[in-house]
């Protein structure tokens, strides 16, 4: 029997383009998918629907992957997708990677294992992802899985993109309205793509409106790393962490030092997390929809339209940040 894969290669496509150009997912121009038709008929192979079905409706299975199950910021994702689960009858279980690509694929490929209907993938990706990733997930597609992305679009899949760029820009501005020209910015791990984004976007602000490069200090992407980057940050009036929780890392940090915050230095952060809403001072931050996140991802896996949806964010100014 001619496989999907045999395809695929004839074709000169991805084994997930195969599978959607052949079973009418959007997002694809009529020549490629025609191009893949011709393929099929011309080497006799047939959409097994039963199959299909089957694989995706064998389970009523999401699988929800994260990095972290201790970060606020996953739970808050978690909560939107078992909402959504909830309206379709469907149970969400939650995988942690530990920041291991490998962990991470051992997770995917299990979840196939399981015929799960559908996987999202909420972790940050990083720019030494493989593709042996993208080749699990091809296949898990081709079996007629369902999967969505939350972050940045880099896996060929149907992806919820939080603004961040965009908002570490709107705070940038919004911080130097404020008088701040002197900053330092906790940018998380080098490679990691979303903090490479906010640490991009607030740097490039501050360059159109011609005022110093931020003093970049790189670390851990949590409140630990927070905490050790804070000790770097020089003369800067106002600090902004990429995350919430390295913000308030780098507060208790400088609390410890007799550094009063907003009085000596502002801090800002990213993400706007519920359960760190009570903080005192109360937290300058970008907000994110972090529970309508992970609502949509799951809606978006679900209806099988291969796209990108943008997700705005909002600057919240508090009192960890004050005009000078």
């Amino acid at each position: 029997m001619v496989t999907l894969a045999e395809v695929a290669t004839h074709a000169g496509v991805s084994l997930a383009t195969a599978s959607r150009a052949l079973h009418g997912t959007r997002r694809m121009s009529e020549e490629l998918r025609e191009r893949v038709r011709g393929s099929a008929a011309e080497l006799g192979y047939e959409v097994n629907n039963a199959a299909r079905t089957l694989a995706g409706g064998a389970s009523n299975l999401i699988g929800l992957i994260v990095h972290d199950l201790m970060d606020p910021y996953y739970a808050a994702i978690a909560d939107g997708a078992m909402v959504a689960a909830d309206r379709h009858g469907l149970v969400v279980t939650v995988g942690a990677t530990r920041r291991s690509a490998d962990r991470e694929l051992a997770l995917v490929t299990a979840l196939r294992a399981q015929r799960a209907r559908v996987i999202v993938l909420a972790g940050s990706r990083s720019t030494e992802d493989s593709g042996q990733l993208n080749a699990e997930i091809e296949l898990y597609r081709a079996g007629g899985g369902h999967v969505a992305a939350i972050g940045n679009d880099v896996l060929g899949v149907p992806t919820v993109a939080p603004a961040n760029k965009e908002g570490a820009a709107a705070l940038a501005n919004a911080l130097t309205e404020l008088g701040h020209t002197k900053f330092a910015v906790l940018a998380g791990p080098e490679g990691l793509l979303v903090a490479r984004d906010r640490a991009e976007g607030f740097a490039e602000a501050l360059a159109a409106r011609k005022l110093p490069a931020p003093l970049v200090v790189h670390g851990g992407f949590d409140r630990d790393g927070g905490y050790a980057a804070a000790a770097e940050i020089g003369d800067a009036t106002c600090v902004f962490a990429v995350n919430d929780v390295m913000a308030v890392g780098a507060m208790a940090a400088l609390r410890e030092r007799g550094v009063s915050v907003p009085g000596d230095v502002s801090v800002a952060g990213f993400d706007d997390i519920p359960t760190l809403r009570d903080l005192v001072p109360a937290l300058t931050t970008v907000r994110l929809p972090l529970t309508e996140l992970g609502e949509r991802a799951v809606e978006l896996a679900l209806s099988d339209q291969d796209e990108t949806v943008a997700v705005a964010a909002e600057v919240i100014l508090r009192e960890s940040t004050r005009r000078i």
